[in-house]
């Protein structure tokens, strides 16, 4: 039997209509909220976190796409978290400079300097500056010298933020870790530079967890700790294009204070690392160790200019030996599987340029060198390779002779 035509016109009428909404969702106008017209004041002294809270706000509750400008200028801003939902793709848009707070009432006892929360389609860009004035924190932040070290705020934090681009930035003098990433999904982070000077304590530049389908690329990490840091729970990682130095090296770990600790299917390609500290770089736990894994990682294309240790992976990594000691002698509980170290070249600052080092408990399992040269032209060489606890195999040149 035939529909009634009373029946299937407003049915008709009802699609029209919703889809007439959403087209017009589609072609709303892309619309900026300049933080100065919320009265944002470009001295370098007013505190301005009113000002952006509110272009943020009604940026977000814009249903096209919303554009916050910080203009040309600089511009103090206290501790504040930028939070979603928003109704359509929104970007925090930089071009001046702005500046944290130097008062240590202002910034003791705070997580994050810049946070955005619970936000889908966000972009980070501009070209301008984020002044983490660190000088004025970094003592705080020292605990090998200050026993009353408490933590201090990371420059930029993304937690729970999904489809998301960070580019054309710059980061300087970071209190804490320049960027911080947790919870996060499908982040893209490209041409960025953070920079902090070498003997900055706990000065990450990119620190990753909880997270999946990130990549940084074609950017400059110069920092007083680990230049990329991939800390539990981070699967789906690429990090190409990467020039590290000074700093701690890219880092996997450290894992295995906490029971179930993972990292997975990591890339670490086409990176040049320069006078840092370490190279590439996994480390867990042994003291107190609990069960964990890392699995699927390779790491490739890399070049290291004068490197301390280029090639490391360290199950017996515990700062502060006085603490550690009284676990005893432990070995780490940690698996690693599947790790492939594949043409890496260059030159090491200490005579052992491959260490690896796994736990007799849990010994690593296969492990792939193919392709090394790695050179010392100092005191002792030349170079050599260490290896314990390992299960794997090596191919194509290998100099220092493997050990594997």
């Amino acid at each position: 039997m035939a529909s009634s035509p009373t029946v299937i016109f407003p049915v008709f009428m009802f699609i029209v209509f919703f889809l007439s909404i959403a087209s017009a969702k589609r072609h709303l106008p892309q619309k900026y909220f300049n933080v100065l017209d919320y009265g944002a004041i470009a001295d370098g002294k007013s505190e301005n976190s009113p000002a952006f809270l509110k272009a943020w706000e009604d940026a977000c509750r814009y249903p096209g796409k919303s554009r916050v400008l910080i203009p040309k200028g600089t511009f103090k801003i206290w501790s504040t978290t930028f939070l979603g939902p928003c109704r359509g793709p929104i970007a925090f848009v930089i071009k001046g400079v702005v500046k944290a707070p130097t008062n240590p009432g202002e910034f003791m006892n705070m997580n994050t300097w810049l946070g955005f929360r619970y936000v889908d389609r966000l972009s980070v860009n501009g070209g301008g500056y984020l002044d983490g004035q660190g000088l004025a924190a970094w003592p705080y932040n020292d605990c090998s010298t200050n026993p009353n070290c408490s933590p201090l705020p990371v420059t930029l934090r993304f937690d729970f933020v999904t489809m998301a681009k960070i580019n054309h930035l710059r980061s300087i003098n970071s209190k804490n870790t320049h960027i911080n990433l947790f919870a996060c999904h499908n982040v893209n982070i490209s041409r960025i530079r953070l920079t902090s000077p070498g003997d900055s304590p706990n000065t990450d530049g990119i620190r990753i967890g909880a997270s999946t389908h990130i990549k940084i690329s074609t950017s400059v990490i110069q920092t007083g700790d680990d230049c990329v840091a991939m800390v539990t729970g981070s699967k789906n990682i690429l990090v190409r294009k990467v020039t590290c130095g000074p700093g701690h090296g890219i880092s996997i770990g450290s894992l295995g204070r906490s029971r179930g600790d993972f990292v997975s299917d990591v890339k670490v390609i086409n990176c040049t690392f320069i006078g840092t500290q370490n190279g590439v770089r996994i480390k867990t736990w042994a003291a107190g160790s609990v069960p964990g894994t890392v699995s699927n990682v390779f790491f490739g294309y890399i070049s290291m200019q004068n490197v301390n240790n280029p090639i490391l992976i360290d199950q017996t990594y515990c700062p502060g030996l006085s603490h550690c000691s009284d676990f005893g002698e432990q070995s780490s509980l940690v698996k690693i599987k599947g790790v492939t170290f594949y043409n890496i070249w260059g030159t090491s600052s200490s005579k052992v340029a491959v260490a690896l080092e796994c736990s007799a408990r849990e010994p690593c399992q296969n492990i792939i060198l193919n392709k090394i040269n790695l050179r010392y032209h100092g005191r002792g060489g030349p170079a050599i390779s260490e290896c314990s606890n390992v299960i794997g195999r090596s191919y194509g040149r290998q100099y220092p002779p493997s050990c594997v």
